[in-house]
């Protein structure tokens, strides 16, 4: 069986680490194992600092401010039901394309400094969290989608032992 594909790259020479680009890797693959996901998918990453957040950030979504992350799925799915059957699929290998992520690391930094947990767990926390909107989650409100969403993410974090 194929495995999921995994594309790290960076908008700007310098940025990111080896090991960021594993710890990404790592928490998007436990991420869709967790989810249940047992088709090869592919999913692309772009590793970016506020500037270049805060530019897509305003093209896309018309908010004029950075942010930690970005998530662009290609498909509409319902959380908890994923049905590959309803994706968009790479022609020529046949995985699943699920969509992309944007990750500010200087957020990231910026955010596990705050928060205490370090620049690492973060960026497995973003990825986690944008994994998760690629496979239909949201957040918009204080409700149910949230709280779902958070249980997933929490559960995640806990296999991944972060």
């Amino acid at each position: 069986m194929m495995k999921h594909e995994i594309y790290v790259s960076r908008d700007r020479t310098g940025l990111g680490s080896v090991q960021a680009a594993r710890s990404i890797k790592k928490a998007v693959a436990a991420s869709l194992e967790a989810e249940g996901i047992d088709v090869p998918c592919e999913v692309d990453v772009l590793l970016t600092d506020d500037e270049g957040i805060h530019a897509m950030n305003l093209e896309f979504r018309g908010i004029d401010a950075p942010t930690d992350v970005l998530s662009f799925p290609m498909n509409e799915l319902t959380p908890g039901e994923f049905d590959p059957e309803l994706c968009e699929r790479d022609p020529d290998s046949g995985r699943v394309l699920l969509g992309d992520m944007a990750i500010s690391l200087e957020r990231a930094r910026a955010q596990g400094d705050e928060f205490g947990h370090g620049e690492e767990r973060e960026i497995c926390y973003l990825a986690i969290h944008s994994t998760l909107h690629l496979l239909g989650y949201d957040h918009v409100d204080e409700g149910e989608d949230k709280r779902l969403m958070r249980s997933r993410e929490k559960a995640i974090c806990a296999k991944l032992g972060i």
